[in-house]
């Protein structure tokens, strides 16, 4: 999760405490890394399993600083580093050794899109967050477009889909076509959920624990399933809060 930088003053003592939220960053890109040894070894579903750790690691360095209060410039760099290797590089390599490998050159041209897409992506965030540009921030609750980890899960949806069921059709040319679909869903002005500005209020914390413990258990015995629920849902939040915000919007002109 990308993080807002902060100067630490010169000459301050840098603990392990405070170095922890980079060493989570770092070990998501180790994650990220070995998917793609994995992917070439073929041993995809280990391969799909490092980019979930990966997105797990991504979204704890973020609370990590900020509670630790070691925000840092480096740690900023270091998290979109990791983003574009995590979630633009290797989601889109390991479809392309899963699927579309020995097809046409037009698979591989989609992979390379999805990834020139996510880097967009991210530049476009990380200039937002450092430049006071209130007309092109997104609407509170929201990201403008889908975000890199977000799009690694969409991306891996017709591999879950087959994990799922086994005997299903998945030709490479309608793979190739979903990456670069998600890839323009990335860049796209469209506003999609974020958790961000949700609070839980402190009295309920510990039915969230429960309910994070549960979400583990179930994932952990059906990944597949919970992994294909999981892209089902947040399609479909992606068009309600597209249709919601364009209401909205005509709203407001009138």
């Amino acid at each position: 999760m990308p993080r807002s930088p902060r100067i630490r003053r010169r000459g301050a003592r840098l603990t392990i405490l405070h170095l922890l939220p980079n060493l989570v960053t770092i070990g998501a890109i180790c994650a990220g890394l070995t998917a793609l040894r994995l992917a070439v070894q073929g041993r995809f579903e280990a391969a799909v399993m490092m980019i979930l750790l990966a997105a797990l690691l991504d979204g704890l360095d973020g609370p990590l600083a900020r509670l630790l209060k070691s925000e840092s410039a480096i740690g900023a760099e270091l998290d979109s580093l990791a983003d574009f290797v995590n979630f633009g590089v290797v989601p889109g390599f390991l479809l392309y050794q899963w699927s579309l490998d020995n097809t046409s050159r037009l698979s591989w041209i989609a992979v390379l899109i999805f990834a020139v897409c996510a880097v967009l992506r991210l530049a476009r965030f990380n200039v937002t967050a450092r430049e006071e540009l209130p007309d092109k921030r997104p609407k509170p609750g929201t990201f403008t477009g889908v975000p890199a980890p977000g799009g690694a899960l969409l991306a891996l949806a017709p591999f879950a889909l087959v994990q799922n069921f086994p005997g299903l059709p998945m030709p490479a040319g309608a793979v190739a076509l979903w990456l670069v679909v998600v890839g323009f869903l990335m860049i796209s002005r469209l506003p999609t959920p974020s958790l961000k500005s949700v609070r839980i209020p402190r009295e309920n914390v510990r039915y969230l624990i429960v309910g994070l413990v549960a979400f583990a258990a179930i994932a952990a015995t059906w990944p597949w399933i919970v992994m294909s629920i999981a892209q089902m849902g947040y399609i479909v939040l992606i068009a309600l809060s597209a249709r919601h915000h364009a209401k909205v919007e005509v709203v407001d002109e009138d």
